[in-house]
């Protein structure tokens, strides 16, 4: 209960906070109908329109949760006016994103660490490609994919890929080299080679180091997805359901898509939480 409670105390300033912000952006709207009506409006009137104007500029998290419960509970899974629908959509690019842009770090990571040449010439390119923006480079491996005939979920994976991938090199470089300099001389007085060296000190070293990185790679993968379903007007996902919010003025169906995209965010991370909390146990590390 002790840390449920700051979690709890920060959540309620939030949406208190959240609720005030509302009242400010939303009333000039409430006072405008107000004045072309010929009355004025009382505090408590004021309040009530600007918690339950249909296109708000911003919604209050009692329409939000609405929208929610409406295209969840209330749609089923399999029609495509339901989140659960658009959040699977988004889920695949995602996870496949993932999984490439983890295998693709590791590789990158233990090249960087074992090999001179590498550690030269990729890591300054590793870092470089992450200063372009992701808005820019999105269309075009879009239309290069496309051009080759390449389109669907693999576009939107290679984009989730791009931003995955350096948190987890960078994760895995930092530790591969954890081990220190004692350590690595009791390997050499024993005789092992790199292989045992890697398989037994370093890649056991880096297991923390990989997990913390996996949990900023899966999120990032999720905002590729969600960008990379934006340029090529996709009908399905999450990024689909904040381009037709857009398109429509329907901004309580823009915030009920981003409050999915951060509940999926939140629970795909927990999982790797978990299998951090397990593995890192067995290992004898927690």
């Amino acid at each position: 209960m002790r840390n449920l409670l700051p979690v709890l105390t920060v959540v309620a300033a939030i949406i208190a906070l959240w609720y005030g912000a509302a009242i400010m952006l939303n009333s000039t709207w409430a006072q405008d109908k107000a004045t072309r009506a010929g009355t004025t409006l009382s505090m408590t009137e004021l309040i009530t329109d600007t918690w339950s104007q249909k296109k708000p500029k911003l919604p209050v998290p009692h329409q939000v949760a609405a929208e929610i419960w409406q295209t969840t509970v209330e749609k089923k899974i399999t029609s495509k006016r339901s989140l659960i629908y658009h959040a699977g959509i988004t889920f695949s690019s995602t996870m496949l994103g993932f999984v490439m842009g983890t295998a693709l770090g590791i590789a990158l990571a233990i090249g960087i660490v074992f090999n001179r040449t590498m550690d030269m010439s990729v890591m300054p390119w590793v870092i470089a490609s992450q200063t372009i923006p992701i808005l820019a480079i999105a269309p075009m491996i879009i239309v290069v994919l496309n051009a080759v005939g390449i389109s669907g979920l693999l576009p939107k994976a290679m984009i989730s890929m791009y931003l995955s991938f350096f948190p987890v090199v960078v994760g895995m470089v930092k530790g591969l080299r954890s081990p220190s300099h004692m350590q690595l001389d009791q390997m050499r007085t024993w005789h092992a080679s790199a292989s045992q060296t890697f398989w037994r000190l370093r890649l056991p070293s880096s297991m923390p180091y990989l997990f913390t990185s996996l949990k900023v790679a899966m999120a990032a993968s999720l905002v590729g997805a969600i960008v990379g379903e934006l340029p090529t007007g996709a009908v399905a996902g999450l990024g689909a359901r904040l381009l037709a919010g857009s398109y429509y003025g329907q901004t309580i169906q823009i915030w009920s898509a981003l409050v999915m995209a951060a509940a999926l965010a939140a629970g795909l991370v927990s999982i790797i939480g978990l299998v951090q909390r397990l593995t890192l146990k067995r290992m004898g590390m927690a």
